[in-house]
């Protein structure tokens, strides 16, 4: 199976990793909107300028395509999916929606097969989610993200003027926490679960105040809760927050029984030192289930929801019933 890396950023660096593990997969090369001399691949990897990708088609089996879902994806992915079977990892809830029918759109009228918002949040615990809603219908579902660096979310604060670097940290607010493994299934709002901390290097002379407030009520990313920006310098930066860890629980509590008299938690959790080598290793085993979707004739847009866990596997359906079921 071979695939190619669109953008070579943090993710990018980790589907090259990632790509590594399976002996069915080929990297065919990396493609960048920076000058490819530019650029220094972890491995052997070739690295072409994005302008040349069009001359791999029909080389590559699935694009996977790593950039920021605030402004790159919600353009790149419809662009590309007109010629290439891919994957994505956006992961701006509140417009799924939006963005699926736009990608689906595309690769119906281009005849490929585009994946979206894979990873792990939106990904697997969309899963975690999926699964447990269905068994404990009469339930509530609960999503905690971190203590850990958010890509998009720091993403989306690089992208504000003045802005040289940051990272974002999301914190579940522990005693939220705490209430809903305890089955206490307590009404909390998007801001009683979870603060942001952000740490910013500014340009030098930059509006701090303005830069701040533009954080602060950035919509879908800081506006719902409560966020404490910190300016430090690259180098603190550098040392103190290089890192990439990440991870979450999804918990559903419910009830059985004639009067509810039966609880039941169900929780799916991650702990992750590298939170972008981890997603781009959900985006690896996802490729693969594109690819055999597609030769099974499926196009347009789909999401993790519709790809039978089997195709995930690079085992056979008897090295599965064997060894994991």
């Amino acid at each position: 199976m071979r695939i190619g890396i669109y953008g070579y950023g943090n993710l990018g660096k980790g589907v090259e990793l990632a790509a590594r593990m399976y002996e069915d997969i080929e990297l065919v090369g990396i493609f960048t909107r920076r000058d490819p001399s530019s650029v220094k691949p972890l491995t052997d990897a070739r690295v072409y300028a994005a302008e040349r990708l069009s001359e791999f088609k029909g080389e590559i089996d699935c694009l996977i395509v790593c950039g920021g879902s605030a402004t790159d994806l919600p353009v790149i992915t419809p662009m590309l999916a007109r010629d290439f079977n891919l994957i994505d990892s956006f992961d701006t809830h509140k417009n799924i929606p939006t963005h699926f029918e736009r990608v689906d759109a595309a690769a119906k009228a281009g005849g490929t097969l585009a994946l979206i918002s894979a990873g792990w949040d939106p990904g697997l615990f969309s899963l975690a989610r999926l699964y447990a809603a269905s068994i404990l219908p009469n339930g509530k579902d609960y999503t905690f993200w971190g203590r850990g660096v958010s890509q998009g979310h720091s993403d989306a604060i690089r992208r504000i003027a003045g802005v040289v670097d940051a990272r974002q940290y999301t914190v579940p607010i522990e005693e939220a926490l705490c209430a809903v493994r305890a089955g206490e299934n307590p009404e909390l709002t998007t801001g009683q679960k979870h603060k942001r901390e952000c740490y910013v290097v500014a340009e030098a002379g930059a509006d701090l105040d303005r830069i701040a407030t533009e954080i602060k009520t950035m919509p879908n990313y800081f506006a719902d809760y409560e966020t404490t920006v910190h300016f430090v310098s690259l180098d603190t930066l550098r040392r103190e927050h290089s890192g990439m860890p990440h991870g979450g629980s999804v918990i559903r509590g419910g009830v059985t029984g004639l009067a509810g008299e039966n609880r039941h938690t169900v929780e799916f959790s991650l702990k992750l030192d590298s939170n972008p080598e981890f997603t781009a290793s959900v985006l690896v085993a996802s490729a693969r289930a594109v690819v055999r979707m597609r030769a099974e004739g499926r196009c347009g847009a789909i999401s993790m929801f519709d790809i039978p866990p089997a195709m995930l596997s690079p085992m056979s359906r008897e090295e599965l019933l064997k060894k994991m079921l």
